[in-house]
């Protein structure tokens, strides 16, 4: 039996994330959300770059999600004023996923509502909210919901071929956004993974190469060799060399190796199985 997203809404309380860097805000605004009947679980970020990290954890019931095709978490309550990126940054960084969390507002500065609209916000509170205001923020989060999320069938919706998903990369107290298609190859580094980008840069994030070949197969990512992921649209060459075959990679032919076993696959993928 087919069940309706209409119907899910009905049967489960939501999963919400509340980002604030003042921990008094944070307290209230967590506080509120759990006063709430279709709250369910609330995870909370300090930041930007935290709340990024929760969307992209290993939490058992977000992993489940994603397997259903449903965005990580239902909604996002977040403040805007925030240091490293601003609540506005991180809302054109949630609304690159597919699918995308709903986005609410929770600020004192009410100069911001027309941009925080733009960006596709169902809702902007000033602090502090009672918690009739926002009862009512999260009536409009379930309207949306309901006009937007996928239905589940068991298995994850197909990426949108033009999806780009943007991971972000932390140095020296900065957070730099780096987009998939920016990316020509991936080096795995233990428990980490260094991405190389088309304007020579690299750049290593915690996260494992095998997660990361999951993640983006269907936007033409390929494993190589153990320690490999290429960009398959780049491969210019595919020669042997000493010791096995190596792929060139982009104009400046750089050469990687390419492992026995995945010799074979990567053959077939570069020529359509010919």
């Amino acid at each position: 039996m087919r069940v309706t997203v209409s119907a899910q809404l009905d049967t489960r309380r939501l999963l919400v994330l509340a980002v604030d860097d003042e921990p008094h805000g944070l307290n209230l605004l967590v506080d509120t959300l759990r006063g709430n009947p279709h709250i369910g679980r609330v995870f909370t970020a300090v930041d930007a770059s935290e709340a990024l990290r929760v969307l992209a954890s290993d939490d058992p019931e977000i992993r489940e999600r994603k397997d259903q095709g449903l965005p990580a978490i239902d909604a996002v309550f977040a403040d805007l004023q925030m240091p490293g990126l601003s609540g506005m940054e991180m809302a054109r960084v949630f609304n690159a996923m597919s699918p995308a969390p709903v986005l609410v507002f929770v600020t004192g500065h009410a100069h911001e509502a027309v941009n925080a609209f733009d960006l596709g916000a169902v809702d902007y509170l000033l602090k502090p909210c009672s918690q009739n205001r926002l009862d009512r923020a999260v009536d409009r989060v379930l309207e949306k919901l309901k006009t937007v999320a996928p239905p589940t069938t068991g298995a994850a919706a197909p990426a949108e071929p033009d999806d780009d998903e943007v991971i972000p990369v932390e140095l020296a107290g900065t957070t730099k956004l780096v987009p998939r298609s920016s990316v020509c190859w991936v080096e795995a580094q233990g428990d980490y993974a260094r991405l190389f980008t088309k304007d020579g840069n690299s750049h290593l994030v915690r996260i494992p190469l095998t997660q990361l070949e999951e993640r983006w197969e269907k936007a033409g990512f390929v494993r190589i060799h153990r320690s490999f992921l290429v960009a398959l649209n780049l491969i210019t060459e595919l020669r042997m060399g000493q010791g096995g075959y190596q792929v060139v990679i982009g104009n400046d032919e750089k050469l990687l190796p390419v492992s026995r076993r995945h010799t074979r696959e990567l053959k077939d993928r570069l020529t359509g199985g010919r």
